[in-house]
């Protein structure tokens, strides 16, 4: 246990450490409490205990891409799909307004519909509205992406899932992980806030990978990172497989804000599938960030990544007044700025090339 509170103070102090350091840390469940109460005092320190509400607009759950793991893939014959207008979209940002978000989350599948005009136009409507904007609508050519940025998109959400290129490669067919990486690049240097993430859980992902993963964000500087278990859902390939540990999930999270001390890192709902008020827990190992769904009616319910989504019959206001409640019980209250990651600490997090991140390999 001394060589575990060395790591997690080392962690804790430096914001570093190597890829045996953090696969040791993954791999020792007995360490889980020490850790999260050391990611929750740096994120205290850094990013303070204001908690960013960002609306979620599930806009299409048309896809042309065939990952494994998700219920949205193209070849699952029973998802009942849906697009929403440029009109319905816009909508709903205004009433994300009204609820008192100020960052709208524009998500969908890979839908071929929505070209890189159609969306700039969506952008430019709801950047007039002062909202600042997430994009999450997976890999397009540097010039969408350069577009979108123009029309006033801020940050953009694009999760690797895995760094292991193998494991990436089996799991999404027809996809490659230097486009993936390519797109992560892309839009840092357009100027965007990058948000990406992995899943935890994969069949054949270890705690090493993992671990790899994390020097990955680190060396992409990553401004938002999402991690969510694996939850498996029995119209894709993966529908029989384990499902994610909770526990690993947690203290990967802690383990990104002690190494990424800045980042904003949401408390995902998948967590709150797994275990109940997952996401206060969440909140409490590091995290600053929750994504309430603000998309209304059954558009909820066909959204449908994983079975046992919570919180698919309620409404965006229920949603609203139920997570401020939550969040003012944990001491902690809903900010009320736009959320964009502050690199005020930013000379105590040496921007590093390190000779284990999956980069090299």
């Amino acid at each position: 246990m001394l060589e575990t509170n060395f790591l997690i103070e080392k962690a804790a102090k430096t914001h570093h450490l190597n890829l045996t350091e953090i696969t040791s840390l993954l791999a020792d469940s007995s360490c889980e409490e020490a850790l999260c109460r050391a990611a929750d005092t740096v994120r205290h320190d850094f990013v303070g205990d204001g908690v960013h509400l960002r609306g979620l607009i599930e806009f299409s759950n048309i896809c042309r891409q065939d990952c494994m793991y998700c219920g949205l893939r193209r070849d699952n014959g029973n998802v009942e799909r849906y697009r929403l207008t440029e009109d319905e979209i816009v909508r709903l940002a205004e009433k994300a307004k009204g609820y008192g978000y100020r960052t709208v989350v524009l998500q969908s599948g890979e839908d071929a519909h929505f070209t890189a005009e159609r969306l700039a136009a969506i952008v430019r409507r709801i950047h007039a509205m002062d909202l600042a904007i997430t994009l999450s609508v997976g890999e397009r050519p540097r010039e969408d992406y350069a577009l979108w940025r123009e029309a006033g998109a801020d940050r953009y959400l694009l999760r690797i899932e895995t760094t292991d290129a193998a494991l990436y490669e089996s799991l999404d067919p027809g996809m490659s992980y230097e486009n993936r990486v390519r797109c992560l690049r892309d839009l840092g240097e357009l100027g965007y806030e990058v948000g990406t993430g992995s899943l935890v859980g994969l069949p054949g992902q270890t705690a090493e990978m993992l671990a790899r993963d994390i020097l990955f964000f680190q060396d992409i500087d990553a401004d938002m990172i999402g991690i969510g278990p694996l939850i498996p859902n029995g119209d894709t390939p993966l529908g029989t497989a384990a499902p994610g540990d909770f526990h690993l999930t947690r203290r990967m999270v802690a383990l990104l804000r002690l190494l990424l001390p800045e980042a904003n890192i949401p408390a995902t709902t998948a967590m709150e599938t797994m275990v109940p008020r997952g996401r206060e827990l969440i909140l409490a190992s590091g995290a600053n960030v929750v994504m309430p769904n603000v998309t209304e009616g059954d558009y909820r319910r066909k959204y449908a990544l994983y079975p046992g989504k919570i919180c698919v019959a309620d409404t965006p206001a229920d949603c609203r007044a139920c997570m401020s409640g939550r969040i003012a019980a944990m001491g902690r209250f809903v900010a009320k700025d736009k959320g964009f990651r502050h690199h005020g600490h930013h000379g105590s997090q040496p921007h590093f090339k390190d000779t284990d991140t999956a980069e090299s390999q």
